[in-house]
C-alpha cells in the first residue's frame, strides 16, 4: 500500500544490464549481454586480475539478479543462483537510443519522443560551423580531437599538444554527446565549464543530447580524469518522476550525475563525490537520516566509465563485487515502509566489441517489496510503482508491479 510515510531509492548501476532486448539486432548488439558475460568469464578464470573466482554478489543475487538475468536473455549465470528474496523482474526501453539520459528519463516515465543526433564515425567528425563555434567560445584557433573515442586514449594521445596550444580536445561516440577534455590548470576548469555551457544550447538544437566537460590535470605521463565533470543535458521534454514528487510536496535527492541527467528539474538536493564509493556513503548516510515520504535517486557511473567503455572484464567484475557489498551493508539500515530498487539504464558488455554501449534488457531487484517476480516490464513502469509506493500522482505512460 502506498503511504505518504514511505521512502523510495532508485538506485541505478550504469551500464549493468542483462541482455535479452528484443531490439538488440537493431543496435548491431544481438547476443551482447553484460552481466552474463561477466559472470561466465569469471567461471571460466578469464577475470581474475585483483579478485579471482566465479562472480560473488551474494546480496543482490539474494534479491533476484540471477534469476532476472536469466528472466531476459535465458543466458547461464553462473555464480549467480541463489532462490529469490527480493522482488525481481525484468525491464525493456522503448526509447529509441541506448544512452544514459534515454534510459534514466524512461526510468523517471517519460521516453524520449525523438530521434537522438549522432555525428559520424569520420575524421572530422564536426561539421567546420560547429568547430568555428567551439573556437569562437574558446577563444582558440582550433581544436583537437574531431573523432569518436573513448575519454582517456584521446587524452593520452593529444595531451602533449593541448598543454601546448591549449586548444580543447572535443570527441564523441556512438551516443548523441559532444564532449570536452581540458587541463584544470592549462585551460582553466570555470573556462570549460562556461565553453560547454555556452555550446549546449545549439548542441542541443541540433538535438545532441549532451555536451560533457572532462576536466583533467597531471601531465603527458600521469594525467588523470578529474571528479568535476558536468554534463549538459537537453531537458526532459515533460515531468518526471522527481517532478512528480516535488510537485507533492516531497523531498527529493539526487545522488552523483542524477542533477545533470535531469538538468536539475524537480531536484531539492544534490549529493555529489569523488568516486562511487564515496556516493554509496551519501546513500548510506539518506538511509538514515531523509525525510518521511522522500525520493532518492542515484547513480553509479563507475561501471560504465571505468570499465565498460575500457571493455575491462575484471575491473568491471571488481566494482560489481565491491557494490554488492555495500549493499549488504545497507539493506539492514531500512526502516518500515522503505523500498530500495536496483536497475541500471543500459548495457556496456565489456566482453563486445567496440567501446560503446550495448542495448539490452536490464535487471531489476528490489528489497522492501516481499519475495515475488514482475516478469519482463517497460521502464516506465518504475516510475509507476515509486509513485505508487510514494501515495503521489503518476503522469507517465508505466503501470504500477506494486
Amino acid at each position: 500500500m502506498g503511504s505518504d510515510l514511505n521512502r523510495a531509492f532508485v538506485v541505478v548501476m550504469d551500464s549493468v544490464g542483462c541482455g535479452g532486448a528484443p531490439d538488440a539486432a537493431d543496435f548491431g548488439d544481438a547476443g551482447a549481454n553484460t552481466l552474463a558475460h561477466i559472470a561466465q568469464a569469471c567461471a571460466a578464470g578469464r577475470a581474475d586480475v585483483g579478485r579471482a573466482g566465479p562472480l560473488h554478489l551474494p546480496h543482490l543475487d539474494g534479491l533476484g539478479l540471477g534469476a532476472a538475468i536469466r528472466l531476459a536473455s535465458g543466458a547461464d549465470t553462473p555464480g549467480l543462483s541463489a532462490a529469490p528474496r527480493g522482488l525481481w523482474g525484468a525491464l525493456s526501453e522503448v526509447s529509441r537510443g541506448k544512452d544514459t539520459p534515454s534510459g534514466h528519463w524512461e526510468l523517471a516515465g517519460v521516453p524520449v519522443p525523438w530521434e537522438w543526433a549522432y555525428f559520424p564515425n569520420t575524421i572530422p567528425a564536426f561539421p567546420p560551423d560547429l568547430v568555428a563555434l567551439v573556437c569562437r567560445l574558446a577563444g582558440t584557433d582550433g581544436i583537437l580531437g574531431n573523432c569518436h573515442s573513448s575519454g582517456v586514449p584521446i587524452i593520452a594521445q593529444h595531451i602533449a599538444a593541448h598543454l601546448q596550444t591549449g586548444w580543447p580536445i572535443c570527441y564523441t561516440s556512438a551516443d548523441s554527446v559532444f564532449q570536452i577534455a581540458a587541463h584544470e590548470e592549462r585551460f582553466g576548469l570555470e573556462r570549460l565549464l562556461k565553453l560547454s555551457a555556452d555550446l549546449a544550447p545549439h548542441l542541443h538544437a541540433m538535438n545532441v543530447g549532451r555536451v560533457i566537460a572532462r576536466p583533467f590535470t597531471g601531465t603527458a605521463q600521469t594525467f588523470h580524469r578529474t571528479a568535476n565533470r558536468h554534463d549538459y543535458a537537453m531537458a526532459p521534454p515533460a515531468p518526471t518522476l522527481l517532478d512528480w514528487a516535488a510537485m507533492a510536496g516531497r523531498a527529493t535527492h539526487a545522488v552523483g550525475k542524477i542533477g545533470d541527467i535531469f538538468s536539475m528539474r524537480g531536484i531539492g538536493n544534490l549529493w555529489k563525490g569523488q568516486d562511487d564509493l564515496a556516493l554509496f556513503d551519501h546513500l548510506d548516510r539518506l538511509t538514515e537520516q531523509s525525510e518521511p515520504g522522500s525520493l532518492t535517486f542515484a547513480n553509479f557511473v563507475e561501471f560504465d566509465s571505468l570499465y565498460g567503455h575500457p571493455r575491462d572484464v575484471a575491473g568491471y567484475a571488481r566494482a560489481l563485487e565491491a557494490f554488492d557489498a555495500r549493499v549488504g551493508t545497507l539493506l539492514p539500515r531500512l526502516k518500515p515502509g522503505d523500498l530500495v530498487i536496483f536497475t541500471a539504464d543500459h548495457g556496456n558488455d565489456p566482453t563486445w566489441h567496440g567501446t560503446d554501449h550495448t542495448r539490452e534488457r536490464v535487471p531489476l531487484v528490489a528489497a522492501g517489496l516481499g519475495a515475488r517476480p514482475i516478469g519482463l516490464r517497460g521502464f516506465a513502469d518504475v516510475a509507476a510503482s515509486v509513485a505508487a509506493h510514494l501515495n503521489i500522482q503518476a503522469q507517465g505512460i508505466g503501470m504500477s508491479f506494486l
